[in-house]
């Protein structure tokens, strides 16, 4: 179970700590989103298997989406090189998206490639959205 800032409680599909090819290979996730709070540059920015999780879904065409802080993982993992990029005004998110190529613009939003970035949590719902309507559920 994951609880939220809000205390927001639910289960997720598949968690990090859990991650394991070998179990998930019969699984199939249309989408993988990444949500980033206050504790995201010292929980995610550095997971040595979120970069690989990312890659291989990239590959395989599927949707990738980052929520405010967790935006810095698609950035560690390849992924967001000059492609426009919401993110958060926050330092050391934004040297670590330059640094990566990414193009930060300030929308709430942003859909480049499968790849959906959002800014906050205001902006969560538009991710959300965003999401289910590219796996197909507008």
């Amino acid at each position: 179970e994951a609880v939220g800032e809000r205390k927001t409680r639910l289960t997720p599909d598949g968690i990090l700590v859990d991650w394991d090819k070998r179990f998930l290979s019969n699984k199939k996730f249309d989408a993988v989103v990444v949500v980033g709070g206050k504790g995201a540059k010292k929980s995610i920015w550095d997971d040595p298997i979120l970069p690989l999780i990312l890659t291989d879904h990239y590959r395989a065409g599927k949707v990738l989406g980052a929520l405010g802080l967790s935006v810095v993982s698609l950035a560690r993992a390849g992924l967001l090189a000059g492609l426009d990029t919401s993110a958060p005004n926050h330092e050391s998110c934004t040297q670590e998206l330059k640094t990566a190529g990414a193009f930060i613009v300030d929308e709430p939003m942003t859909f480049s490639n499968q790849i959906v970035t959002a800014r906050d949590d205001s902006s969560g719902k538009l991710l959300g959205k965003k999401i289910l309507e590219l796996v197909g559920f507008s």
